[in-house]
């Protein structure tokens, strides 16, 4: 009996636990953005992608990659208190690019998911001659 209740009591207390364990959670407005159609000659489109720290620890961007070179990252550096905002925003550069486009942006983070992947599209039409 004593063991039983020992271990109960044990098991409940690594849950608390457990349960106590902070983590950073990133949430955002939106994954993925559509420029629509624009001119070669527009030169970069850039979009800011938002979002917020859901969880109870300060949330680390530690690196963003884009699929391609046409696309720069750029993104809050800081850690990014919890109930705080930040940004990752994707440029993309058009020139010599003409027809549909498609690209990601992967996000890495501290949270339990360790990345997030954000996408862009659209249609660059080519410069009239």
């Amino acid at each position: 009996m004593k063991k039983t209740l020992l271990l109960s009591f044990f098991m409940l207390m690594m849950g608390s636990l457990m349960a106590q364990q902070k983590t950073a959670v990133i949430q955002f407005d939106q994954v993925s953005h559509d420029f629509g159609k624009f001119s070669e000659d527009k030169k970069n489109v850039t979009y800011e992608f938002k979002f917020k720290n859901t969880g109870n620890a300060p949330l680390v961007i530690s690196r963003v990659t884009a699929s391609c070179g046409c696309t720069t990252p750029e993104w809050t550096k800081e850690p990014v208190a919890p109930g705080k905002t930040g940004y990752v925003k994707a440029t993309y550069n058009p020139v010599g690019r003409p027809g549909a486009f498609n690209k990601s942006i992967t996000v890495f983070t501290n949270t339990p998911e360790k990345n997030v992947r954000l996408t862009i599209k659209g249609i660059v039409q080519p410069v009239k001659k």
